[in-house]
Protein backbone atom coordinates (compact mmCIF):
# COMPACT_ATOMS: atom_id res chain seq x y z
CA UNK A 1 0.00 0.00 0.00
CA UNK A 2 0.88 3.66 0.02
CA UNK A 3 -0.11 6.88 1.75
CA UNK A 4 -2.43 9.24 -0.09
CA UNK A 5 -3.49 12.83 0.29
CA UNK A 6 -6.38 12.61 2.74
CA UNK A 7 -9.13 15.12 3.46
CA UNK A 8 -10.94 15.26 6.77
CA UNK A 9 -13.36 18.09 7.44
CA UNK A 10 -13.10 20.25 10.53
CA UNK A 11 -15.70 22.81 11.50
CA UNK A 12 -14.63 26.44 11.81
CA UNK A 13 -17.76 27.65 13.60
CA UNK A 14 -15.63 29.71 15.94
CA UNK A 15 -15.67 32.30 13.16
CA UNK A 16 -18.56 34.23 11.71
CA UNK A 17 -19.69 32.44 8.52
CA UNK A 18 -17.13 29.73 9.33
CA UNK A 19 -17.65 26.50 7.45
CA UNK A 20 -14.86 23.96 7.22
CA UNK A 21 -11.11 23.60 7.11
CA UNK A 22 -9.14 20.56 6.12
CA UNK A 23 -7.42 18.36 8.64
CA UNK A 24 -4.63 16.43 6.96
CA UNK A 25 -4.55 13.19 8.95
CA UNK A 26 -1.51 11.72 7.19
CA UNK A 27 1.35 12.88 9.42
CA UNK A 28 4.85 11.73 10.24
CA UNK A 29 3.38 10.19 13.40
CA UNK A 30 0.52 8.35 11.68
CA UNK A 31 2.89 6.98 9.03
CA UNK A 32 5.31 5.77 11.74
CA UNK A 33 2.42 3.93 13.43
CA UNK A 34 1.30 2.29 10.17
CA UNK A 35 4.86 1.19 9.34
CA UNK A 36 5.22 -0.26 12.85
CA UNK A 37 1.98 -2.23 12.49
CA UNK A 38 3.30 -3.70 9.22
CA UNK A 39 6.60 -4.72 10.86
CA UNK A 40 6.26 -7.87 12.98
CA UNK A 41 9.56 -7.13 14.74
CA UNK A 42 8.14 -3.98 16.40
CA UNK A 43 7.01 -4.84 19.95
CA UNK A 44 3.41 -4.09 21.01
CA UNK A 45 4.44 -1.42 23.55
CA UNK A 46 6.22 0.53 20.79
CA UNK A 47 3.20 0.20 18.52
CA UNK A 48 0.91 1.45 21.30
CA UNK A 49 3.19 4.45 21.96
CA UNK A 50 3.24 5.27 18.23
CA UNK A 51 -0.57 5.07 18.04
CA UNK A 52 -0.91 7.40 21.02
CA UNK A 53 1.59 9.84 19.46
CA UNK A 54 -0.32 9.71 16.14
CA UNK A 55 -3.61 10.34 17.95
CA UNK A 56 -2.16 13.29 19.84
CA UNK A 57 -0.79 14.79 16.62
CA UNK A 58 -4.15 14.34 14.93
CA UNK A 59 -5.92 16.10 17.82
CA UNK A 60 -3.44 18.99 17.56
CA UNK A 61 -4.01 19.20 13.79
CA UNK A 62 -7.78 19.14 14.31
CA UNK A 63 -7.67 21.88 16.96
CA UNK A 64 -5.44 24.01 14.72
CA UNK A 65 -7.85 23.60 11.80
CA UNK A 66 -10.82 24.56 13.98
CA UNK A 67 -8.94 27.65 15.16
CA UNK A 68 -8.25 28.78 11.58
CA UNK A 69 -4.65 27.58 11.57
CA UNK A 70 -5.03 24.98 8.83
CA UNK A 71 -3.40 25.43 5.44
CA UNK A 72 -6.02 24.58 2.85
CA UNK A 73 -8.36 27.57 3.13
CA UNK A 74 -5.29 29.81 3.11
CA UNK A 75 -4.04 28.09 -0.05
CA UNK A 76 -7.46 28.52 -1.63
CA UNK A 77 -7.45 32.22 -0.75
CA UNK A 78 -4.02 32.63 -2.32
CA UNK A 79 -5.35 30.89 -5.42
CA UNK A 80 -8.37 33.22 -5.65
CA UNK A 81 -6.18 36.31 -5.19
CA UNK A 82 -3.67 35.08 -7.78
CA UNK A 83 -6.48 34.60 -10.32
CA UNK A 84 -7.89 38.05 -9.50
CA UNK A 85 -4.45 39.59 -10.06
CA UNK A 86 -3.85 37.53 -13.20
CA UNK A 87 -0.73 35.96 -11.70
CA UNK A 88 0.20 32.37 -12.38
CA UNK A 89 1.67 30.44 -9.46
CA UNK A 90 3.42 27.15 -10.30
CA UNK A 91 3.40 26.31 -6.58
CA UNK A 92 -0.38 26.77 -6.23
CA UNK A 93 -1.02 24.98 -9.54
CA UNK A 94 0.92 21.96 -8.33
CA UNK A 95 -0.40 21.88 -4.76
CA UNK A 96 -4.04 22.42 -5.67
CA UNK A 97 -3.99 19.82 -8.45
CA UNK A 98 -3.03 16.93 -6.16
CA UNK A 99 -6.01 14.56 -5.83
CA UNK A 100 -7.65 13.81 -2.48
CA UNK A 101 -7.72 10.01 -2.75
CA UNK A 102 -9.36 9.60 0.64
CA UNK A 103 -12.11 11.88 1.88
CA UNK A 104 -13.26 11.12 5.40
CA UNK A 105 -15.30 12.66 8.15
CA UNK A 106 -17.18 11.73 11.29
CA UNK A 107 -20.95 11.97 11.44
CA UNK A 108 -21.89 13.19 14.92
CA UNK A 109 -24.04 10.54 16.57
CA UNK A 110 -25.55 12.75 19.26
CA UNK A 111 -27.09 15.08 16.67
CA UNK A 112 -28.98 12.41 14.77
CA UNK A 113 -32.64 11.62 15.35
CA UNK A 114 -32.78 7.84 15.49
CA UNK A 115 -35.73 5.73 14.39
CA UNK A 116 -37.64 3.97 17.15
CA UNK A 117 -36.35 0.52 16.15
CA UNK A 118 -32.70 1.58 15.89
CA UNK A 119 -31.49 0.16 19.20
CA UNK A 120 -33.02 -3.22 18.39
CA UNK A 121 -30.68 -3.74 15.42
CA UNK A 122 -26.91 -4.04 15.74
CA UNK A 123 -26.40 -3.90 11.98
CA UNK A 124 -28.09 -0.54 11.30
CA UNK A 125 -26.69 2.93 11.62
CA UNK A 126 -28.66 6.13 11.22
CA UNK A 127 -26.04 7.92 9.23
CA UNK A 128 -24.91 8.35 5.73
CA UNK A 129 -21.90 8.55 3.59
CA UNK A 130 -20.55 10.60 0.76
CA UNK A 131 -18.79 9.85 -2.46
CA UNK A 132 -15.11 9.96 -3.29
CA UNK A 133 -13.56 13.24 -4.41
CA UNK A 134 -11.16 11.59 -6.89
CA UNK A 135 -12.18 9.06 -9.54
CA UNK A 136 -9.67 6.59 -8.09
CA UNK A 137 -10.39 7.42 -4.44
CA UNK A 138 -12.69 6.61 -1.56
CA UNK A 139 -15.27 8.44 0.50
CA UNK A 140 -15.40 7.15 4.08
CA UNK A 141 -17.67 8.49 6.77
CA UNK A 142 -17.75 7.01 10.23
CA UNK A 143 -20.12 7.18 13.17
CA UNK A 144 -19.05 6.38 16.73
CA UNK A 145 -22.19 5.12 18.45
CA UNK A 146 -20.87 4.53 21.94
CA UNK A 147 -17.91 2.98 23.67
CA UNK A 148 -17.89 -0.22 21.64
CA UNK A 149 -19.27 0.43 18.17
CA UNK A 150 -18.14 2.32 15.09
CA UNK A 151 -19.96 2.26 11.75
CA UNK A 152 -18.12 2.99 8.51
CA UNK A 153 -19.73 3.96 5.21
CA UNK A 154 -17.27 3.29 2.37
CA UNK A 155 -17.87 4.39 -1.21
CA UNK A 156 -15.85 4.36 -4.43
CA UNK A 157 -16.53 4.50 -8.13
CA UNK A 158 -17.20 1.21 -9.91
CA UNK A 159 -15.58 2.73 -12.99
CA UNK A 160 -12.17 2.69 -11.31
CA UNK A 161 -10.04 -0.45 -11.45
CA UNK A 162 -7.97 0.98 -8.57
CA UNK A 163 -10.79 0.95 -6.01
CA UNK A 164 -12.90 -1.68 -4.31
CA UNK A 165 -15.17 -0.55 -1.47
CA UNK A 166 -15.64 -4.02 -0.01
CA UNK A 167 -11.88 -4.67 0.04
CA UNK A 168 -11.29 -1.27 1.66
CA UNK A 169 -13.98 -1.93 4.30
CA UNK A 170 -12.48 -5.36 5.01
CA UNK A 171 -9.07 -3.72 5.53
CA UNK A 172 -10.60 -1.18 7.93
CA UNK A 173 -12.17 -4.06 9.87
CA UNK A 174 -8.83 -5.89 10.00
CA UNK A 175 -7.00 -2.75 11.16
CA UNK A 176 -9.58 -2.16 13.90
CA UNK A 177 -9.18 -5.76 15.11
CA UNK A 178 -5.39 -5.40 15.12
CA UNK A 179 -5.68 -2.25 17.24
CA UNK A 180 -8.04 -4.04 19.65
CA UNK A 181 -5.47 -6.83 19.95
CA UNK A 182 -2.73 -4.25 20.49
CA UNK A 183 -4.52 -3.10 23.63
CA UNK A 184 -5.59 -6.66 24.55
CA UNK A 185 -9.24 -5.76 24.10
CA UNK A 186 -11.61 -8.37 22.79
CA UNK A 187 -14.55 -7.11 20.76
Amino acid sequence: GHFSLTYEASMTRLFRHGRTETVRPVSVQSCAFVHAMDDSSVPPETRRALLIAAGEQHQDNYRNAMAGNGVDRHLFTLYVVSKYLGEDSPFLSEVLSEPWRLSTSQTPYSQMKLPANFKKRDDLCAGGGFGPVADDGYGVSYVITGESKIFFHVSSKHSSDATDSKRFADRIKLAMREMLDLFNVRG
